[in-house]
């Protein structure tokens, strides 16, 4: 039984490290991102449909 309070407690040491790294990472800017949004409607992906020299269309998929 006192395996299982040992367990619990390291357990509980280790989520408040964790949650403490987050805590900083994301207080020193780390997941700001303030570009993509602006034009991430610029990244769709689009179908360019374009001839072959044998005259039968195909469809080439631009990135």
């Amino acid at each position: 039984m006192s395996v299982i309070y040992l367990l619990i407690s390291v357990s509980i040491f280790v989520a408040i490290g964790f949650f403490i790294a987050f805590i900083v990472a994301v207080k020193s800017g780390q997941y700001d991102d303030d570009y993509t949004p602006s034009v991430r409607m610029l990244f769709d992906d689009e179908i360019k449909i374009t001839t072959q020299k044998n005259d039968s269309p195909t469809e080439e998929k631009q990135v």
